[in-house]
């Protein structure tokens, strides 16, 4: 066998195992439903559609500017300006090949081998993977119901100074995932102050923006200039395959990130630029995707508590259930393959989230079809009656 590097030796996305197995089942002819990622049912807006036949159509596509198309940028800085009412200029904006360069970017251009981040416990297992193979040190806090499930300013100390380590950076997303905790102006200044006052560089994970249900959704650029934001046209725009993103970023750190983005990804797909622009005024198309979310969410919050799945968080925002699965298992990943197995519900183990606990937790996604909540909840109802 070949040599190869360390950095391969992270934990496998068990989310893709789970879809991967399903999308066996589905193609040998099974019923399959997938709850196991967070990926829209819906299609691009209708706008985003006709803007790239059209851009086929004229036939040229190449490269842009490292940092995105110009009128790509000004929209964002418009959207800013219009949903928040912040100012943010242009030149302050990077367009990236999904939220996932953009964190590979983050990383890069922040850290140097060995520097420790923060992020929470549970939440989203690429960014422990993404740091590890970077030769990043990770420090996972655990965000829970006394913390009010987010960071705050005394869990990052009390964690560092257990570690016994200096941090360099915290990565805090809100709405989460896999909780949905929405962390309002309030938390986010106070965390944004602390980073500040302890030299601590605070990237802002937004990629769930404008799935809010319950609570206050605040950029972390209405509280503090120095933030580095991630955002992605996936969830909200219904955009994942397109994989296209954008950072917000402090003025004096432009450069330094476009210096790494031209030699990693030269730039983001043109075609891919173009649609996301034309999604961007398409919001009453997607506030009606966002009420099918809503609806889909009241089905959960309903049925998983009454077969004995109880919240381990709160629904506040982005499209996940985390439920506790210890009446039934300490052993979420094979919960999660007999569930598949003989019920054709695919859901994702939380184990992903959580390497501590996540052994008792699931996470369900309910961005599918409304009909197809309500078959999985039947489907999962019956089956936990049986075992």
């Amino acid at each position: 066998m070949a040599n190869l590097s360390t950095r391969g030796n992270v934990e496998p996305f068990h989310a893709m195992d789970v879809l991967a197995e399903a999308t066996r089942r589905r193609a040998a002819g099974h019923p399959v439903i997938s709850m196991a990622v967070g990926q829209p049912s819906h299609p691009a807006p209708k706008a985003a559609l006709a803007a790239s036949r059209a851009a086929l159509e004229h036939g040229r596509l190449g490269y842009t500017d490292a940092l995105g198309l110009l009128s790509l940028r000004q929209s964002l800085s418009s959207h800013y300006q219009l949903r928040y009412g912040v100012s943010v200029d242009p030149a302050r904006i990077a367009v990236t090949t999904g939220s996932s360069a953009g964190f590979n970017l983050a990383f890069l251009a922040l850290f140097d081998q060995g520097d420790w981040v923060a992020i929470a416990r549970p939440g989203y297992p690429a960014y422990r993977n993404i740091l590890k193979a970077l030769g990043l040190n990770v420090l996972e806090v655990a965000a829970d119901a006394a913390s009010g499930f987010t960071l705050t300013p005394q869990t990052l100390e009390a964690a560092a100074a257990e570690a016994g380590i200096r941090l360099k950076g915290v990565l805090l997303a809100s709405p989460a995932n896999p909780t949905g905790t929405v962390s309002g102006a309030r938390a986010l200044r106070a965390l944004a102050d602390w980073c500040d006052a302890n030299a601590v560089h605070f990237i802002s994970d937004e990629i769930y923006h404008g799935l809010t249900y319950v609570g206050e959704e605040t950029t972390a650029l209405s509280v503090t200039d120095k933030a580095i934001v991630i955002n992605s046209f996936s969830k909200y725009y219904c955009m994942t395959g397109w994989r296209i993103g954008w950072m917000v970023l402090p003025e004096d750190m432009v450069r330094s990130f476009e210096r790494i983005a031209q030699s990693l990804y030269i730039s983001a797909p043109e075609l891919s630029q173009i649609a996301a622009e034309a999604a961007l005024n398409e919001t009453a198309e997607l506030e009606d995707v966002k009420a099918s979310y809503r609806q889909n969410r009241e089905i959960l919050l309903e049925a998983l508590p009454r077969m004995g799945l109880k919240l381990a968080s709160p629904m506040d925002g982005a499209f996940y259930a985390y439920a506790d699965v210890s009446r039934f298992t300490n052993d979420s990943m094979g919960f999660a393959r007999r569930m598949l197995a003989e019920t054709d519900v695919a859901a994702t183990p939380g184990i992903d989230f959580d390497p501590i606990d996540g052994h008792h937790t699931m996470r369900f996604s309910y961005a599918g079809a409304t009909a197809e909540m309500v078959e999985a909840m039947a489907r999962v109802k019956n089956w936990l009656k049986a075992i």
